[in-house]
This record gives C-alpha cells, sequence and structure tokens, in this order.
C-alpha cells in the first residue's frame, strides 16, 4: 500500500502539462487497490477542477442515476475507481470542455491500472476513454454503445453523462431502456460481492 500511496502523491503533484492547462494543473482521480468498479472518463470539468472531487456536478448526478448509487458509494474509493483520460481540467472550447490532455494516460494509466487488481467492472464514458480502453470499438460512440453487449460483462461502454448529452439520450431510447437496467443490476452485483 506504501508504494501506491507514494505513487498516487506522485499523480496528484504532476505538473506535466501545466503551460497547457489555462486554470492550472489539479489532478482529479479516485483511487484505491480495492476499488472494484472503475470509472474510465474524460476529464475533469470545470465544477471538479474547483472542488478536486471527480464528477462534483450535474454530470455526476446522472451518473450515479444511472449506476442506481448514492452519492457515498460512489465516493467510496474502496468499491469505485475514478481514472480520467485527462487528469485535469483542460480548459473550455466554444461548445464544452477541450479535450482531455493526452500526457496523462501515457505519464499514468500504465502505472495506476495495474494497481486495481479486484476490478470487475470497467465504465468507459465517453469517445476518448473508449478509444484508449476498447481496442474493438465501433465506428462511432453510439455504435459502440448500442453493441455493449459485445465488450462482455466487465466492460460496459456509455456516452457521457453531460447535459450536452440530452439530445442523444433522447434520440437513442434505448440506452435508458434497455442498457441501464442492465448496467443498475451489474453494478448492484458487483458491489454486494
Amino acid at each position: 500500500m506504501t508504494s501506491f500511496a507514494s505513487l498516487l502523491d506522485e499523480v496528484r503533484a504532476c505538473t506535466r502539462c501545466a503551460d497547457h492547462l489555462p486554470h492550472g494543473p489539479r489532478p482529479v482521480l479516485q483511487l484505491h487497490p480495492q476499488a472494484r468498479i472503475l470509472i474510465a472518463s474524460q476529464a475533469p470539468g470545470r465544477k471538479a477542477h474547483a472542488s478536486g472531487v471527480p464528477f462534483d456536478d450535474f454530470s455526476g448526478d446522472r451518473l450515479r442515476e444511472w449506476m442506481g448509487i448514492s452519492r457515498e458509494t460512489f465516493y467510496d474509493a474502496r468499491k469505485i475507481a475514478i481514472l480520467p483520460m485527462g487528469l485535469c481540467f483542460p480548459g473550455q472550447a466554444k461548445s464544452g470542455d477541450l479535450p482531455p490532455r493526452r500526457e496523462c494516460a501515457q505519464a499514468w494509466h500504465g502505472q495506476l491500472l495495474p494497481q486495481l487488481r479486484q476490478l470487475q467492472l470497467t465504465l468507459v464514458i465517453g469517445q476518448y476513454a473508449l478509444a484508449y480502453h476498447l481496442a474493438e470499438k465501433r465506428a462511432s460512440l453510439t455504435d459502440t454503445v448500442h453493441d455493449w453487449q459485445a465488450y462482455g460483462p466487465d466492460r460496459i461502454p456509455l456516452p457521457h453523462p453531460s447535459p450536452r448529452n440530452g439530445i442523444w439520450l433522447r434520440r437513442n431510447t434505448w440506452f435508458e431502456t434497455g442498457l441501464l437496467p442492465v448496467l443498475k443490476a451489474r453494478v448492484a452485483a458487483v458491489l454486494a460481492d
């Protein structure tokens, strides 16, 4: 545990992309070697950057609802790990946030992911995480999420729970009726183990 704690301290002190971050570096993640579920996401948003708490916004509320878990369970690092592709808020673009910085995954994912030896389920959220975690990704995010059953019981691709994805959710009603009940059941089963 000491080496893991040291690694986590090193990650949280990272300043590799400081020159490219308009709000400065503040790695936001949640990890513990006992975690059974990994949320592989994009990058922290502005509110998460300000609080230092991952998914500390509407997206987090929606994601917890999709998973069928409480805020308390979600923020229990011994149950849920949260490792975004970019660990710091990348800044805002004209429409939404900028893409996650690539340096984070290159520098840290290879060291952090092997520490999570108890994982039983990975929720892969958004196009950047899908490209990294699912080698057999389909042509589009919609196709990938629609074919969620192809990734086995240990990985579930998801769209980003951002309020900006309301149109996508309304157009793809199969997500709520077909995938979400399975997601909730799978999360409950993993956490009950």
